[in-house]
């Protein structure tokens, strides 16, 4: 299991958000930063948090309720602006917090090959390396994508697959 840095408010909000969407019993995974530092090495410390949960469109709510009460900061016109997105914003200790709600087929097959890792002793579950390069390459940052194609863990046929399966054959 890796073991990730980040910076004291990071660390906090990842272990309330693994709190939070654990107590209601929704499967969940870090993406962007979280992954990165845990494939790539380096810390957490700047941008948003990105979490992508497999939950029901009645249970967006529920979410926004539970969290408000657990420390979170929710901005319901935030939320209700963010309906059409499949995200629900929050906040925690200032860490801004995305929860992408899995919508597609493409998210929820992302839940089959996760890598656990560990903050501050809270053991969360990350994109693989394979599924955080093909968000990578749709974000055009080919420095990730080329570091995580190098790691001997990489899995370039599986990468290729899922690239060509969704229509983005031209990037591998």
């Amino acid at each position: 299991m890796t073991t990730l840095s980040a910076a004291p408010p990071y660390a906090r909000a990842i272990g309330a958000v693994a709190d939070l969407l654990t107590r209601l019993r929704i499967e969940h995974l870090f993406a962007g930063d979280v992954a990165r530092a845990a494939w790539l090495g380096g810390g957490v410390a700047r941008g948003s948090l990105d979490v992508i949960a497999l939950l029901k469109p009645e249970q967006k709510n529920q979410v926004a309720t539970m969290a408000s009460n657990r420390g979170f900061t929710v901005d319901r016109d935030e939320v209700e602006q963010s309906e059409e997105l499949d995200l629900i914003p929050l906040a925690f200790d200032g860490v801004r917090v995305h929860v992408l709600v899995a919508s597609n087929a493409l998210y929820g097959s992302m839940f089959a090959a996760t890598r656990e890792a560990s903050v501050d002793g809270v053991t969360i579950r990350v994109l693989s390396a394979e599924d955080l390069a093909l968000l990578l390459a749709l974000s055009d940052d080919e420095a990730g994508v080329d570091a995580l194609m190098n790691a001997p863990e990489f899995d370039r046929s599986a990468y290729e697959r899922k690239m060509t399966a969704i229509g983005l054959g031209s990037y591998v």
